[in-house]
């Protein structure tokens, strides 16, 4: 490791199979019961033929590949990082009830300075299909 928390390159990967009950308790959080996501029959004449994932249940998975990047640096770190937020999400393709979604992030800038540190987020499917991008912005807060 450099001088800084983490180092550009660091990268985890975190895989996730998109069950049914993940996309019904997190409508059920989020009050989102859109018919995408839970109206199988209504979801049949739609052209993609079957129900969605929430794209928001994709950045929580993209949360939780964060959460794993920086796991080792909180111990003796003597700063929490804490999210900044995500910019430049797009959600390129569908994920399917039953898909099994790999996110790949990888730390590729750092701010001393600011106390920052960028990672590219890249979500792909099962068959190989990028589903989602973003970026992810960290600041690392000092510890009282």
């Amino acid at each position: 490791m450099g001088s800084f928390h983490v180092d550009i390159g660091d990268s985890v990967s975190f895989s996730k199979t998109v069950g049914e009950s993940d996309v019904y308790l997190f409508a059920g959080i989020t009050g989102d019961l859109a018919p995408n996501h839970v109206d199988e029959e209504y979801m049949k004449r739609s052209s993609y033929g079957s129900r969605i994932a929430h794209g928001a249940l994709l950045i929580g998975y993209m949360s939780t590949a964060s959460s794993m990047a920086i796991a080792d640096s909180r111990s003796s770190a003597g700063e929490t990082p804490v999210s900044l937020g995500y910019d430049r999400i797009r959600f390129l393709a569908p994920v399917f009830l039953g898909d099994t979604i790999t996110v790949q992030y990888e730390i590729v800038g750092i701010d001393e300075q600011r106390r920052r540190s960028v990672a590219d987020i890249r979500v792909t499917s099962q068959s190989g299909t990028l589903v989602a991008v973003a970026q992810h912005i960290l600041k690392w807060v000092a510890n009282s």
